[in-house]
Formats: C-alpha cells, sequence, structure tokens
C-alpha cells in the first residue's frame, strides 16, 4: 500500500511506501569497523594485481604503462579523498548513486548507480576469467575447461552471501590477508629473478613518440589507462557499506583511505617486479603473469595457489558490491522494487542472485581483457559522475555537515574528474565495439527510467529521504 508524495523536480514523481514496504528491505547495521571496511575494499581490487592489468603492457609497454599507472593512481587517490567526504555526509547503501542523487537529482542519481552497476556486474565475469586460468595452471581435478569453474564459483560465493553480512565480510578479510601474504611472497621471489632488459623487450613499433620505453608511442601511455585502472577498480565500492557499519561517519572515510593507500603500494611492485622477471612481452599476453613470471621455480606453484585467493577474494568482495547497489536502486524504485527483498539473514536475495547469473553468462565469452575494458567504462562513467557531485555540492551546498573534509576540496575532485574523462575516451581506444556495447546497456538503463521507474519512486527510501528533507530546507529558506 503506497501514499501519493508527488516529487515534481526533474520529470520525477515519488510515493510515500508502508513501513511493512521497508522492514522487507532491511539490512543489519552495525556489523563493520573501518579495519573490515578496509579489508573489503582491499578484496575488491586485489585480483588486479594478480591479473588482468598485465594487458596494458600490449596497449603501452612497460613505460606506457607504467606512466598510465602514475596518473590513475593519482586519480584515484584524488577520488577517495572526495568519495571519503561524501560518504561521511551521506551515509547510506547507496554509495556513488545517493552522492550524485543529491548533486545532479534523480536523473544524474540513477546514471551514477546504473553505470557502477554495470562495472560491478561485468567485473565478476572478468575475474572468473581468470579464475580459470589460475585452476588450468594448477591442472586441480584435471579441469581444462573454465566454465565449471566460473559456475562452482558463483553459486558457492552468492550461497556464503546469502548467509549474512557479518559471515561474508570475516571470511573475505580472511581470504584478503591470504591474498597479501602470496603478494609478500611473489615479491621477494621475483626480485631475485628481475632483470630490467626485460622490461624493454617489445620491439618499438613506427608510432609518434615511440622508443624500447615507449615501444608504442605516446597513444599507448593513453590506451594503458583501462589496464591501470585495473590496479584500483572498485575500491570506491566501500561507502555502499555504509548502512551496516558501526559509525559510518566516521569509519567509512577511515576505511577507504587505508584500503587506497595498501593498493598503490601493490600496484607499483607488481608492475615493477613481475615485467621485470618475466618480461614485457610475454607478460602482456598472460592469463597468470605473476606465476609465470616465476617460470617453472617452486615459488610459482605456491603463488598459484594464493594466487587463487586473490582473485576469489575480489570476485567475493564484488558480488557485495553490485548486491547493495542494486538493493539502493531497487528499494528507492529505480529499478524492479522485488530486487531488494531481504531474507531473515538481511541479505538481499534477487540482488544477488540476478547479477550472478547475468555475470555468469558473460564469463562463458572467455574474454577478460574484453569483460575488463567494458567493466572499466562504466566504472569511468561513475566517476566522471561523482567527481561532478562533489565539485555541486561544495559549491551550491557550503553549509552541508561534512565529517570528513576532501583536502584540497574542488581543485582535488577536479583533477580526478578531468582523468576520468580520460579514461572513459580511453576505453574506446582499446576495444570501442566493447565501449559501444557498454554504452548501448547504459542507454537501455536510462530509456527504462524514462518511461517507467521515474513515476515511481519511493520517497521514504533512505537514499531519497536525504533529498526529500534537502529540498524542504531550501523552499524553507
Amino acid at each position: 500500500m503506497t501514499s501519493p508524495h508527488p516529487h515534481t523536480g526533474f520529470g520525477v514523481e515519488s510515493h510515500v511506501e508502508s513501513q511493512d514496504y521497508l522492514k522487507k528491505r532491511e539490512l543489519r547495521r552495525g556489523t563493520a569497523g573501518w579495519l573490515l571496511l578496509a579489508g573489503l575494499g582491499v578484496s575488491y581490487v586485489v585480483s588486479g594485481d594478480y591479473s588482468g592489468w598485465n594487458f596494458g603492457l600490449g596497449q603501452g609497454g612497460f613505460g606506457g604503462l607504467a606512466i598510465a599507472v602514475v596518473i590513475i593512481a593519482g586519480m584515484y587517490l584524488a577520488m577517495v579523498l572526495g568519495m571519503a567526504e561524501l560518504s561521511a555526509a551521506l551515509p547510506t547503501a547507496g554509495g556513488g548513486y545517493t552522492f550524485a542523487r543529491r548533486a545532479l537529482g534523480p536523473w544524474g542519481g540513477f546514471a551514477t548507480g546504473t553505470a557502477i552497476l554495470i562495472e560491478y556486474v561485468i567485473a565478476p565475469a572478468a575475474i572468473a576469467t581468470f579464475i580459470g586460468a589460475y585452476v588450468e595452471s594448477l591442472n586441480l581435478f584435471g579441469i581444462t575447461d573454465g566454465w565449471w569453474v566460473y559456475l562452482a564459483a558463483y553459486i558457492i560465493f552468492i550461497g556464503i552471501h546469502l548467509s549474512g553480512i557479518g559471515e561474508a565480510l570475516k571470511l573475505m578479510f580472511v581470504i584478503t590477508s591470504i591474498a597479501l601474504i602470496g603478494l609478500i611472497i611473489f615479491f621477494v621471489a621475483a626480485a631475485g629473478q628481475f632483470d630490467s632488459a626485460n622490461l624493454t623487450d617489445i620491439v618499438p613499433t613506427d608510432a609518434a613518440g615511440a622508443s624500447s620505453m615507449l615501444p608504442f608511442g605516446y597513444l599507448g601511455i593513453w590506451a594503458a589507462f583501462p589496464f591501470a585502472i585495473w590496479f584500483f577498480l572498485a575500491i570506491e565500492g566501500v561507502p555502499l557499506a555504509a548502512e551496516e557499519t558501526a559509525n559510518p561517519e566516521r569509519n567509512v572515510p577511515r576505511g577507504i583511505i587505508a584500503g587506497i593507500s595498501v593498493l598503490m603500494v601493490t600496484a607499483t611492485l607488481s608492475l615493477i617486479l613481475t615485467t621485470g622477471a618475466g618480461g614485457a612481452e610475454a607478460m602482456s599476453e598472460s592469463g597468470n603473469p605473476l606465476v609465470e613470471a616465476l617460470g617453472d621455480s617452486s615459488w610459482a606453484k605456491v603463488v598459484n595457489y594464493i594466487g587463487l585467493a586473490g582473485l576469489i577474494a575480489s570476485f567475493f568482495g564484488v558480488i557485495y558490491a553490485y548486491s547493495r547497489q542494486l538493493f539502493a536502486l531497487s528499494r528507492a524504485g529505480y529499478l524492479p522494487k522485488a530486487l531488494s527483498i531481504t531474507n531473515r539473514r538481511k541479505a538481499p536475495v534477487l540482488a544477488l542472485v540476478i547479477p550472478g547469473a547475468i555475470g555468469f553468462i558473460l564469463s562463458l565469452t572467455g574474454q577478460g581483457d574484453l569483460l575488463l575494458n567494458m567493466a572499466v567504462f562504466g566504472a569511468a562513467v561513475s566517476y566522471v559522475l561523482m567527481m561532478i557531485s562533489h565539485i555541486v555540492l561544495r559549491i551550491r551546498e557550503p553549509e552541508m555537515p561534512r565529517p570528513y573534509r576532501t583536502p584540497g576540496g574542488i581543485v582535488t575532485t577536479s583533477f580526478a574528474l578531468v582523468i576520468a574523462v580520460l579514461a572513459v575516451v580511453a576505453t574506446f581506444l582499446v576495444n570501442s565495439t566493447a565501449a559501444l556495447f557498454t554504452l548501448a546497456v547504459f542507454a537501455g538503463f536510462m530509456l527504462y527510467f524514462a518511461l517507467y521507474s521515474r513515476h515511481r519512486l519511493v520517497a521514504n527510501s533512505p537514499d531519497e529521504e536525504f533529498n526529500v528533507l534537502a529540498e524542504a530546507e531550501d523552499e524553507l529558506r
């Protein structure tokens, strides 16, 4: 049973739903502290150290990818500092959607949430293909066809998430810790095999600016952007845990900043030591670069097993992220409302299962690098919109309570905005077909909103309430 609550701004209409509606869509509150959130942030991303980034060597060579990583790391640091402010001011499960909803209205909010959702549904599919490559290289159970691995991964880890957030986050933290130990082992082993000549073993092309360090010229730096992003992709998902966090105004900023700090160190060491030990040319096409960089050494087998933990950690983490983004959009009426109903363990069942089924189908392509580029397109679009949101809110609502404030203010987030725009364009440089397909999916979601769901928003959902209150205050001024 709903009661009408017309919302005339931006051509949308919203209604107040009953308390029973919201009771069926509750998450378990106060579960996580800042350390678990930092672990969640690292778990989202740690697979990026184990596989995926190395395809950027085939776009920019070592020098091009290294420069891209420095630029992208700066973008992520600036973006995380901006998101820390936004998440402390607006702590709900909507994350980026909530921030953009407040700054850019329902259209901007849904566009941002959709871009994030596309990123998080596609990213596990890409990771699943890398898990398959690691499992096949171990010759576990005689598996040579990855689809069994993809299916098992989705079933097992969606099942764990259905058991509740407390259990899932703790297990995720353990797996992530193992993955970080694996990286340390790799760094020590690879340092002993490092040869600087391996960094520049790709033959230079005749592209403008081509050299041994930049074999694909200056444009190769730009084309390497999407693969540099893989080192950090999804760290922005930490604010999605805000409703399930104790004291989110304090713990979400601390967690996301701690997470990016760890990832900047691991990204730097992974890039330099993997390429230096295995060679840029060989690593540019590898499905499990850290293992192949160590050759036939005994350490390679150890890293292979632990690398599987790293991939699983990110796969596990991003499943959590897509479920919470879909949950928030559904609860607020932007997407079908049945998707946000939670079970007795306060886990959103359909928000976990349906994107998982879509991701599994995508994983059957086996094209990890293609899926990576599609996920990066969604991510980069969301970064553009979130950084615009930070700038707009700083200018339009300077008095909004901000328990944490971004160092440098809008100068910091403006830098992130510029690089994010360049990253969106870079996805077309890498694979225009993949980028255009993802853009078409994004447009389909926006068409659904335009024709249907913009007339059916839920005014008293937690994410929308922030904006209803803000609009009421504006009318009183």
